[in-house]
């Protein structure tokens, strides 16, 4: 692949989700590893940010999802203001992708569902895990884990009740290509109502 997309492959105005799934596509072949990997920024209630990365575990026209421990601090600072943005950076593609928009939790049986299709050794490390708090000393947290590998040698322990997800309602989403000579293209979609988007480029 050249350093810069060609001009006579623009960025197409119409559905941003069709969009969002095109490009998607394309990073999952393109990528080493984690391909649904995104930032997550949050913000305090006094307007204090912090940022991380988080992944994209479901997506289409209702929203984007991802999941945590709502005891951890992203947790309290999403309970406290329940607006986010992403950031997808795909740099095999020369490509990013900003959405900003609100929350909303996800119903307990996706939570289920998810949780239950990870590998047994993630959920007992999420079961064990006090997220974001203080740790005295690693073998603490393994000591918790191995417990509970004890308790449920299958890996099937219950869901945590402070361990679930959210979905991202979008009402702003930017795609940004890299051009030559950084002369990037850039094009803004904005919810309009609830089905309807306006879009426009952007100067790079």
């Amino acid at each position: 692949m050249s350093q810069t997309q060609s001009d006579a492959d623009t960025i197409s105005d119409g559905d941003p989700f069709a969009l969002f799934q095109t490009w998607f596509d394309a990073a999952r072949v393109s990528e080493p590893s984690d391909p649904n990997a995104m930032a997550l920024a949050t913000a305090t209630p006094d307007g204090l940010p912090s940022v991380r990365m988080v992944l994209l575990k479901g997506h289409g026209p209702d929203g984007f999802v991802f999941y945590t421990n709502f005891h951890s601090r992203k947790g309290g600072e999403l309970a406290a203001n329940p607006h986010v943005a992403l950031l997808f950076h795909w740099k095999s593609l020369h490509r990013q992708i900003r959405i900003e928009g609100p929350i909303r939790e996800v119903t307990p049986a996706e939570a289920d569902a998810y949780f239950a299709s990870r590998h047994p050794e993630s959920r007992l490390g999420s079961a064990g895990s006090d997220q974001s708090r203080p740790l005295d000393a690693r073998e603490t947290y393994l000591d918790r884990v191995a417990a509970l590998r004890a308790q449920y040698p299958d890996g099937a322990v219950p869901r945590p009740a402070h361990w679930s997800g959210y979905r991202v309602r979008p009402e702003r989403i930017e795609f940004w290509q890299d051009r030559a000579f950084r002369l990037h293209e850039r094009r803004q979609f904005v919810r309009v109502g609830d089905q309807d988007w306006t879009s426009t480029l952007l100067y790079p």
